[in-house]
């Protein structure tokens, strides 16, 4: 059956407590960007004022492809970053993510993320001030749970949760780190550790890397909790895109970031894999980042409709695994409808003079 999402009768603990799979949303700042409502380079999210149904329809889409969690959004919304602009847009953001959740009963979570700071000054309470003035904007506007998000150094990401916690909300953290750890060398297992003592209900990671190495960072974050008697729920959030051959700094250290990635992009049916490896390592907060599309979000609720017990409205149009090709009117077409045909095909990316993988810019 169809169903927009639960209802808002358990907050974000409460589902995962139960072993509820919580799909999250995916791609706002390269999404906007390619629509034509975001700047590329400090990518900043004064979209929420400028253009707020374009943010909308975005959180919109998500909604129907299966998310039940909408995030705030807030990227780099700060005051050192935004000046003035700073607070509008942080209200304005939780009203738009607000409207739109209220109508499929999914949860609200407001989002902050590393500051530019921190690489030059580490001024913790200067850093701290500025997450702080960001939640108050959160608390005021009431949203359902915290995520501190797209943390390269554990450090401030502990920052983050020590600040979050003041309130008395749960708190997720998700760094964007790849299996080498963070850029001061901590291991991806001392990274989760660090954050669950700091007071994370949720660990995890976001952006910079592809699923499967971003599910590789996940494995040794649950071992490292393991290995120490801790234990947190685990969240992942991935790119959209392939990236086998970034370094330590993710994709962003690539030389097709960030206008030259298409021929990267994930297909539906790397995502249902995604979705699956991610379910089997024991992780029950499933969504994406930059680059993972609603459509891609629909695929992780496709793939886990089964323990979810009901598929998204947008699933309405979508036949699974390719079924709906099985009206088409050439033979070799209506061939494709079925899930062998997609699980296993090697997709050619049609550009004859272009290298498979890139080497690193850093």
């Amino acid at each position: 059956c169809y169903q927009a999402g639960t209802t808002k009768l358990h907050g974000i603990l409460e589902r995962l407590d139960s072993g509820e799979v919580v799909v999250g949303d995916g791609s706002f700042l390269i999404t906007l960007e390619k629509r034509g409502f975001v700047k590329a380079g400090l990518w900043t999210p004064e979209a929420v004022m400028e253009h707020p149904s374009a943010v909308r329809q975005l959180h919109m889409e998500f909604l129907r492809a299966g998310a039940n969690v909408l995030q705030t959004f807030t990227f780099s919304a700060t005051e050192d970053n935004m000046e003035s602009k700073w607070e509008g847009v942080n209200a304005a953001a939780c009203d738009l993510a607000k409207e739109v959740a209220e109508e499929g009963g999914a949860l609200v979570a407001g989002s902050i993320c590393q500051t530019s700071m921190y690489k030059y000054h580490k001024d913790e309470a200067r850093i701290k001030n500025l997450f702080r003035l960001q939640l108050e904007v959160f608390i005021r506007k009431n949203v359902d749970f915290l995520i501190a998000e797209y943390f390269e150094f554990v450090e401030e990401a502990v920052w983050a949760v020590e600040v979050l916690k003041e309130v008395g909300k749960p708190v997720a953290v998700t760094m964007c780190i790849g299996p080498e750890g963070d850029m001061h060398d901590v291991t991806p297992g001392e990274c989760a550790v660090k954050l669950v003592k700091a007071g994370a209900d949720i660990v995890g990671v976001n952006c910079r890397f592809g699923p499967q190495t971003s599910l590789q960072t996940m494995k040794q974050m649950k071992e490292g909790l393991a290995a120490v008697g801790l234990d947190a729920h685990l969240m992942v959030q991935s790119l959209g895109f392939h990236t086998p051959d970034c370094g330590k700094g993710g994709f962003v250290d690539l030389p097709e970031y960030p206008f030259g990635l298409e021929p990267r992009v994930a297909t539906r049916w790397d995502i249902q894999k995604y979705a699956r490896e991610a379910y089997n390592l024991g992780v029950r907060y499933i969504g994406g980042c930059c680059g993972f599309e609603p459509y891609h979000i629909r695929a992780i609720a496709e793939e886990l409709a089964p323990e979810r017990g009901f598929l998204p409205p947008a699933s309405e149009k979508h036949g699974i695994w390719g079924s709906g090709l099985d009206m088409h009117t050439k033979p070799w077409i209506r061939a494709r409808a079925r899930r062998e045909y997609w699980e296993n095909l090697l997709p050619a990316s049609g550009r004859p003079f272009c290298p498979a993988l890139s080497k690193p810019d850093a």
